[in-house]
């Protein structure tokens, strides 16, 4: 996306975390901003994403923004060509290049530990990366970790408080420890 304003540059921002930590509600706060601004924003999600809303983005705790369901991250590079910020995941460092600030927000571990999907490289290649943490219910410490109280094993799992809990590390390598046992 090319901005009207050649000479401002695009930038990618990653807010990751664990579930409840605030991930949703941060890039809300961000888009709400870029909009007080008058800046012309978007924010997409999957199609699959029909938790609370079909066509909102909408946090644990309510706070919600219009958004625009895609099938895929190719559907974003044609729907981008009237804004100045994007919330989005895949196509990100081209949007960037193209002068667009890009928000992305998601897990930044699956239910297993381990580094989840496109994260680490957005991370990488990122301007800006907030972590933002949850509060262990189990023990109080902060968060790392989103433990999954279902038996699926998939790794992509939509859920909300009846699938998942956040955990610190520790409780998280003692619940690890216990299923190999």
């Amino acid at each position: 996306m090319f901005l009207e304003n050649a000479s401002q540059k695009g930038w990618i921002e990653v807010i990751c975390g664990s579930m409840f930590s605030g991930k949703t509600e941060e890039l809300i706060r961000r888009l709400r901003r870029a909009q007080f601004a008058n800046l012309r924003v978007e924010i997409f999600k999957p199609c699959v994403d029909t938790r609370y809303s079909d066509e909102e983005v909408v946090s644990h705790d309510a706070h919600a923004i219009r958004s625009t369901p895609v099938e895929s991250a190719q559907n974003i590079l044609l729907l981008t060509s009237d804004v100045d910020v994007v919330g989005l995941v895949e196509v990100c460092r081209q949007l960037a290049d193209s002068g667009v600030r890009v928000i992305v927000a998601g897990l930044d571990m699956d239910f297993t530990g381990k580094p989840f999907g496109p994260m680490p490289a957005l991370m990488a290649t990122a301007e800006y990366v907030t972590k933002v943490h949850a509060i262990c219910v189990r023990c109080g410490n902060l968060a790392h970790h989103s433990h999954r109280l279902t038996a699926d094993e998939k790794q992509v799992m939509l859920g909300a408080q009846d699938s998942y809990e956040p955990i610190c590390r520790h409780c998280f390598a003692e619940l690890r420890k216990k299923e190999r046992e």
